[in-house]
């Protein structure tokens, strides 16, 4: 019997076939809520992921997801949203799935078995960056070459998995693994295990994002505003911070082509764009260090 426990029978599950609509949903359901206490009992881990990758961003390196299959596309997904949240280049977040681009729509049956692959993906990888493989299962030799590269120069890595005998669950240098436990259809890990990696990806990115500065409270101060409704948040944001009205933040921001930080500081110091601009250069671009240093001096 397989010991990969993403390929076990779901006991919960067996008459599933057999059931109600409703109840199908509702098995699915109970399913997935052991997903979150499973996400949940790895929180220590999570932060451990969350600081080494902010860490290597302060140092300028960059951060690499590398996956087969569904995991692959969960990665290539989180790293496509970092760019228009936060305004990062394209560059410092970038995600690899085995086979290629042309995995991401389609199945490419044993691209994951072949370690090379993984080997020269992650040829790109430097000293400073982070390279993080996620499977399921953590068997694929794909990441196996991944893992490889990355030790013969020094890369830090972080393993996400849901089975803890999967060999990169022994090969990363830090190990995220939910025990999501079988899934409702034995072996479809796109379910609880796409779920828990999910909301790993989602905390490691935009836990790092946060520890850089790239948010103040909880406002998106660094969002692309690339469209109406992005525009619409940026002066709502801006307004909210600077206390002024939604005019005078809508001014603020087309003076500063649409950068909040420095719609924020023209207005809080009573600064010109390029004094502002300097000012969040002198805090590392940390809005939250600048406006306590101002009120501090106050």
């Amino acid at each position: 019997m397989s010991d990969i426990i993403t390929e076990f029978r779901n006991e919960n599950t067996k008459d599933i076939d057999i059931l109600p609509t409703i109840e199908i949903v509702k098995k699915m359901n109970d399913e997935d809520k052991i997903v979150a206490l499973a996400v949940e009992d790895e929180s220590e881990h999570i932060a451990e992921g969350i600081d080494l990758i902010a860490k290597q961003f302060l140092k300028g390196g960059k951060l690499y997801y590398f996956g087969a299959g569904t995991s692959g596309r969960l990665g290539i997904l989180d790293a496509s949203e970092c760019p228009p949240t936060f305004s990062v280049a394209k560059d410092m977040v970038t995600g690899f799935i085995a086979g290629g681009d042309g995995a991401i729509r389609h199945s490419i049956e044993g691209a994951e078995d072949n370690p090379d692959f993984g080997y020269a993906d992650a040829g790109i990888l430097k000293p400073d960056d982070v390279a993080v493989v996620i499977s399921a299962s953590g068997n694929p030799k794909y990441l196996l070459g991944v893992l490889k590269r990355a030790e013969e120069i020094g890369c830090k890595t972080i393993g996400i998995t849901c089975n803890p005998k999967g060999r990169i669950a022994d090969e990363a240098g830090l190990v995220i693994c939910p025990e999501v436990g079988p899934e409702v259809i034995a072996g479809s890990s796109r379910l609880k295990a796409g779920t828990a990696q999910k909301m790993i990806l989602n905390m490691l990115s935009t836990g790092a994002m946060i520890k850089i500065g790239k948010t103040y409270e909880n406002f998106m101060i660094d969002l692309q505003a690339s469209n109406e409704k992005l525009k619409d948040r940026a002066i709502r944001i801006v307004a909210q911070i600077a206390n002024v009205p939604h005019s005078e933040a809508l001014s603020a921001l087309l003076k500063c082509d649409w950068e909040i930080k420095t719609a924020i500081v023209t207005l809080e110091m009573n600064l010109d764009i390029n004094s502002a601009r300097a000012e969040l250069k002198k805090h590392r671009g940390v809005l939250r260090k600048l406006l306590n240093a101002k009120n501090a001096a106050v």
